[in-house]
């Protein structure tokens, strides 16, 4: 539990309220991959202050606490008479604001797109590696077929043998 969950928990001075307003603004964070490969790009890619940076504005920008902060902001902005139509000021922002959002959500794609990487990847010296296993007890199997056979074998020679001996003592 992070330290500001905890001091909401345990009622801090503003603790509770702390914790409700944590709640709102930061998105809960995702489940911790169980995948070793993941765990690995993930602690390569939080070593990086860019990419802890842009993990941190994607995962805010697409929660819905952002959502609630434009449409109170552009509420207060009309409502409040900031500019007059047609807000060329409001338009810029948001042009800007777009250009940002949209790069930071090819970071994400190429983040996920690594990850998928990773997967494939480990899947592969999965599959290699199960192949080589197969190939191993396919290689034991004919083995043990060709043992079984020679015993077989024997045991008809043993066996004829004994019926023959039997047979010329009488």
């Amino acid at each position: 539990m992070s330290s500001t969950r905890a001091a909401a928990a345990k009622g801090a001075p503003g603790g509770a309220a702390h914790g409700r307003l944590y709640r709102w603004f930061v998105p809960h964070p995702l489940p911790e991959p169980i995948n070793p490969a993941l765990l690995k790009e993930q602690e390569e890619r939080a070593e990086n202050a860019q990419n802890r940076l842009a993990d941190r504005i994607t995962a805010f920008a697409g929660s819905m606490m952002f959502v609630y902060i434009h449409v109170l902001w552009f509420g207060l902005w009309i409502g409040l008479g900031v500019e007059r139509y047609p807000f060329g000021l409001l338009t810029m922002i948001v042009s800007l604001e777009a250009i940002f959002l949209s790069t930071f959500v090819m970071i994400s794609q190429n983040r996920a797109d690594a990850k998928r990487q990773v997967i494939a990847d480990q899947e592969w010296k999965t599959v290699q590696t199960e192949d080589r296993q197969n190939q191993e007890l396919l290689h034991l199997s004919n083995q043990i077929l060709e043992l079984t056979k020679e015993i077989r074998s024997y045991a008809s020679a043993v066996q004829r043998d004994s019926t023959a001996s039997r047979t010329n003592d009488r």
